[in-house]
């Protein structure tokens, strides 16, 4: 059974888990390589979106949303320019529909998202909107989003970038927002205006780039649609309160093109606030400032400023076949993969599927002879490179283009070239971005979503291996037949994993993956009992942690924790749930329990009347105490009764002295109580009384008569009738009374 503590929940404020852009997430102690199977994880639910979500989900832990109390929040962006906050524990109840929802569109006023044809460019479909994963920023409680839209005012059509800045507890602006993305720089480039300056255009550029906040400012780049000229990458900085602008770059402004894009991943950032992202196709001349092709490093402490660089030696072949560099994300790595010669690194790869190490601190510039200068290059390593690779544990992990998931070791600052595992699972156009999951260093588990189905909207496919061998595929969304299969897939996009979940994006919904957690059970599964009864509760899903109520509420993490089996000792309903993680429940169950409070029995009665003449009717009452479920009466004369009645009624014929026993049984025993000589019968004859029974007539003459007087009485029972004689002491008398 779980700790009775719930562990602290993770958040991921940023894409790939941090700004090194590494894609581990070490504090996850729900998912493990024992429960990720498809018998025991799956499908949970699924939330439905107004868009395609290419943006990477993310998780804010703890938010109190007014009115709707405290939640682990997701929040999800889509193309027709919408966001969502979603429970991201649970879709059950009220969490069924978005804790709040905004849209930066209003079709009635003239905007809307960015048909895709518009840009001519079947990239993003049917529309774009908002692309780049944003950015939550948990102390000042705001998430920054970048949103495209159209807008028609008086029948002219304007694209306009904007960088929002919502509440996360209530998705409205603040800080003044929205603002504008807009801007130039000095230059000459291809669509400059005549006096040396390269506007920024809304309407040409592409922000896919995911944003990135350090220091008190908002990062993201742009590259184009479809390659459409003029164009070319720009990186932005706006102050994180003011929404001000910080800084602006261009990679190639005396030139063209040279996107800044990496298939979705944001500028990676190492401590120093240095910002490292690479280039694509067009003009590198590092003497004009043309940077196309190249691994930059740009310093953020006044503007945004190369300061230095690395660019492969056979650029032009890059530029030539559309082979660039910018469709790889830039990785950071920690130290621990670093050496003594070359303790800080990064890791970068494009189309081309050459790995690149170089090292941070002195990156090589530009060499025509060959990439000698830099730590180490890996020609054809992997198919070309649409993603981010992934680190955890000295372990590089790529998902290239018709390849399959390797994992490449690192040692002592240098990348073993023959892969230490891969899979079996050949993922098309455009491969995928790694995530991993681990406890620390246990537990790894390595995630990819396959999106090749993305051009027929196919479904993606959620595929999780074990990290330590990824040639082990623990799960993958297809293997439960219709049971866990995904909408849509959406390229580029990356699973977030945290507190037990992984959430997959794809093109109408937002889909929840965890463990299925099994309902408790209750034992005895209810009844009646006497006196008290043990209830033992168990669950089936390991690590799994019980809650209870008693009275008959569906239980939560906030209810009683099971910690062994209780007594009931009186009628209760006991409900259980139970809980994988804090977050993740069972269904609730639920048993009847009617607990009888018995005593042992102790007889005792009463009668009335209790003396008589026959016949005598007698009124029993039973005033016995405790449990009874039976009382036995001898009445003295030779009567008995068995009943369950407290009052009996009993009848007595014959005159004499009657001794009364009632025995009451029950579950707890047996008592008798005997009252001797209670009832008394008495005679019921008539009975003719003179009084007084003698007369003295003293010597009486012949002749002579003398006088007495008595009195003559019935004192028997029943009216007397007939003749009657009575005699007293010295004389006789006849009579008939009549009484």
């Amino acid at each position: 059974m779980a700790n009775a503590i719930r562990a602290a929940s993770a958040s991921v404020l940023t894409y790939h888990n941090d700004k090194a852009r590494t894609g581990q997430n070490p504090n996850e102690t729900v998912l493990t390589l024992a429960n990720v199977n498809t018998n025991s994880f799956g499908l949970l639910f699924t939330y439905a979106v107004d868009g395609y979500v290419y943006a990477q989900p993310l998780i804010l832990a703890n938010v109190s949303i007014p009115s709707k109390g405290v939640h682990n929040v997701l929040y999800v962006v889509t193309e027709h320019d919408g966001v969502y906050a979603f429970d991201a524990d649970s879709n059950g109840g009220s969490n069924a529909a978005p804790l709040w929802q905004v849209s930066f569109i209003n079709p009635s006023a003239g905007i809307t998202s960015v048909p895709n044809g518009d840009v001519i460019c079947d990239d993003l479909v049917p529309e774009i909107g908002i692309t780049s994963t944003p950015v939550i920023d948990p102390i000042g409680g705001t998430i920054y989003v970048v949103a495209k839209t159209r807008e028609v005012v008086s029948g002219v059509t304007n694209y306009v970038y904007r960088l929002h800045a919502l509440d996360v507890t209530t998705g409205t602006e603040k800080l003044g927002g929205p603002v504008l993305i807009q801007g130039s720089v000095l230059g000459t480039g291809i669509d400059t205006d005549g006096s040396g300056h390269v506007s920024f255009s809304a309407f040409l550029q592409l922000n896919r780039m995911a944003l990135l906040l350090n220091n008190g400012v908002v990062y993201f780049g742009c590259g184009s649609h479809c390659d459409n000229n003029p164009y070319h990458g720009w990186l932005f900085g706006f102050n994180a309160q003011t929404l001000g602008t910080n800084g602006i770059f261009n990679s190639t402004a005396n030139a063209e093109r040279g996107g800044i894009w990496g298939s979705g991943c944001g500028p990676a950032c190492d401590t120093n606030g240095n910002l490292y992202v690479s280039t694509g196709n067009g003009t590198f001349d590092s003497i004009n400032g043309d940077y196309s092709d190249t691994l930059l490093k740009l310093s953020t402490t006044n503007s945004l400023v190369v300061v230095d660089y690395f660019t492969p030696y056979n650029h032009l072949d890059l530029d030539t076949n559309d082979t660039d560099l910018a469709s790889g994300g830039v990785v950071l790595l920690p130290d621990e993969a670093g050496s003594g010669a070359h303790p800080h690194l990064v890791v970068c790869a494009g189309k081309e599927g050459t790995l690149y190490l170089v090292d941070r601190e002195n990156m090589g510039k530009f060499n025509a002879a060959g990439d000698t200068q830099i730590v180490q290059s890996l020609p054809g390593a992997i198919g070309s490179c649409f993603d981010t690779p992934a680190y955890f544990n000295n372990t590089l992990y790529f998902v290239g283009v018709n390849d399959v998931i390797k994992a490449f070791t690192i040692t002592d600052g240098s990348i073993i070239s023959t892969p230490a595992s891969q899979g079996s699972t050949v993922f098309g156009f455009p491969g995928a971005t790694p995530s991993i999951s681990a406890n620390g260093t246990n537990d790894g588990i390595a995630w990819a979503i396959q999106s090749d189905a993305y051009l027929s909207s196919g479904p993606s496919i959620l595929h999780a291996y074990n990290a330590a061998h990824v040639s082990q595929e623990l799960y993958n969304s297809t293997q439960a037949g219709g049971r866990d299969i995904l909408a849509g897939a959406v390229k580029f996009t990356v699973p977030t994993i945290a507190n037990g979940k992984v959430y997959v994006g794809t093109e109408s919904t937002l889909s929840v993956f965890g463990n299925f957690v099994a309902a408790p059970t209750i034992a005895p599964n209810g009844g009646t009992f006497t006196n008290s009864i043990l209830v033992t509760l168990a669950d089936a899903t390991p690590g799994a942690a019980i809650y209870y109520t008693l009275d008959n509420t569906v239980p939560t993490t906030s209810s009683a924790l099971y910690t062994g089996p209780f007594s009931l000792t009186t009628s209760a309903t006991v409900s259980a749930r139970a809980f994988l993680g804090g977050v993740t429940g069972s269904a609730a169950v639920s048993a009847d329990f009617t607990i009888i409070s018995l005593q042992p029995p102790t007889a005792d009665f009463t009668g009335s009347p209790t003396t008589g003449p026959t016949p005598l009717t007698v009124t029993f009452t039973d005033d016995s105490t405790g449990s009874i479920t039976n009382r036995s009466w001898s009445f003295g004369d030779g009567g008995t009764t068995n009943t369950v009645n407290t009052i009996v009624g009993y009848t007595y014929n014959s005159t004499g002295t009657n001794t009364v026993t009632l025995i009451v049984s029950g579950p707890l025993g047996v008592s008798t109580n005997a009252r001797l000589n209670y009832i008394v019968v008495t005679n019921n004859l008539p009975q003719l009384t003179i009084v007084p029974g003698s007369r003295d007539f003293g010597l009486l003459p012949v002749g002579q008569s003398s006088t007495q007087s008595f009195s003559i009485a019935n004192t028997g029972l029943q009216i007397l009738s007939g003749i009657a004689t009575a005699s007293g002491a010295g004389f006789a008398q006849i009579g008939r009374a009549h009484v």
